[in-house]
This record gives C-alpha cells, sequence and structure tokens, in this order.
C-alpha cells in the first residue's frame, strides 16, 4: 500500500548471481498504467553486493505529492540501479495507490469518460436521424472510437475501484472485447435508405 499521507517502509533484497561485484546507487519505485508511467520515486540507497551473495537494505518511502499523480490499483515496478545509471535487477508487482480521483491517473479516466460519451451520442444521434454512412463498413467504424473508449473506461474503472489492476492481459480483452461489440453494432445498424434533406439542403431547393 502507498498512502501519501503515511510513510512507507520499504525493504529490498538484492542477490548477485554473477562473479563480479554490483554496485547498488538507487532504488526507484514506479507506477505504469495503459503504458504510461503516472509516479516515480528515486531513493539513493548506496550498498555493494558481493558475487554469490544477497544483501538487504530498509528505507522509508515518503509519497507525500502522490495523491495528486494516481489511485487505485497499478502496476508498480521496483528496480535497482547502478553508479552508471543501469537497471541491474527489476521486480514487477501491484501497488494499491490511497490518491485522489482528482488525481492525474483519475483526471485521465474522466477524460476518457467524456470523449467516450460524445462518441457515443454523434454516433447514435446520426444512427436516430439516419445521418449514417450507406456502407455499413463506414457505418461499423463510425461506432468503433466509442467502443474502444468503453474498454479503457472499463480498465480504468477495475483499477480505481480496486478491482483489477490494469496489465495487458486484463486490458487487452475488455478493449477489443468492447470496440468489436460497438464495431459488431455499427455494422448491424440498419440502412439509412432515403434519407431527409438537410435544412441547408431544403433552403437551397426553395431558393
Amino acid at each position: 500500500m502507498l498512502d501519501p499521507s503515511a510513510t512507507t517502509k520499504v525493504s529490498v533484497t538484492v542477490r548477485n548471481n554473477t562473479d563480479t561485484v554490483q554496485r547498488v546507487k538507487t532504488v526507484r519505485i514506479s507506477g505504469t498504467a495503459l503504458a504510461l508511467t503516472f509516479f516515480a520515486y528515486d531513493t539513493t540507497v548506496p550498498f555493494d553486493v558481493a558475487p554469490k551473495s544477497s544483501e538487504t537494505r530498509s528505507f522509508p518511502l515518503e509519497p507525500t505529492d502522490l495523491g495528486s499523480q494516481a489511485i487505485g490499483l497499478l502496476p508498480v515496478t521496483v528496480e535497482v540501479i547502478d553508479v552508471q545509471r543501469q537497471t541491474i535487477a527489476e521486480v514487477e508487482t501491484t501497488g494499491d495507490v490511497r490518491g485522489s480521483l482528482w488525481s492525474v491517473y483519475g483526471a485521465f479516466g474522466l477524460g476518457v469518460l467524456v470523449l467516450t460519451a460524445l462518441s457515443w451520442a454523434g454516433a447514435l444521434i446520426a444512427l436516430a436521424r439516419r445521418r449514417l454512412p450507406a456502407n455499413r463498413w463506414q457505418r461499423a467504424m463510425r461506432f468503433l472510437p466509442a467502443g474502444f473508449g468503453t474498454g479503457l473506461i472499463a480498465v480504468i474503472s477495475l483499477s480505481v475501484l480496486r478491482l483489477v489492476a490494469p496489465s495487458p492481459a486484463a486490458e487487452i480483452p475488455f478493449i477489443l472485447g468492447a470496440a468489436a461489440a460497438a464495431f459488431v453494432l455499427g455494422y448491424v445498424t440498419p440502412h439509412p435508405g432515403g434519407q431527409q434533406p438537410s435544412e441547408m439542403d431544403t433552403v437551397r431547393i426553395q431558393r
């Protein structure tokens, strides 16, 4: 758990399976979702790990600004970095971030929600007014962005509600499934048939 109002104790154990000394300088903890990094903390923890041995170091982490960066379950990567700024090793886990809904991650989700709602509204209004293209494939493509956005909203919502952390195994089925459903929905929509003339067309005819 990563709580911006509390200090988190981090313990890192590094095992050196090589024949040379590994010099650790920094431990980096970062959180990503949908291929975007929403937070990253570098802590200087210098220590050496002798060949064929392991070392453990503990340090406090104070993520005071985390509340404005992320919220919910997120994939977290812990890296140990050497003096040349090269990653020696890393592990992936899931972090429970106790941030704000108005954080960067939360605002990103709200932005996707608004855009998806506008996409659905545009497609459904065009359907109601019989303004969709006559070609089935073009009608399907009109609904595709709305489905894609719906899948993104599902992934982000499950993360914020602390049910499922975003990961390729969770993201791909939701996003592709929602996009495919919207595509099929657009494909099977009825042919617009004889479209009613628009207001501009009516004005031109009257003139």
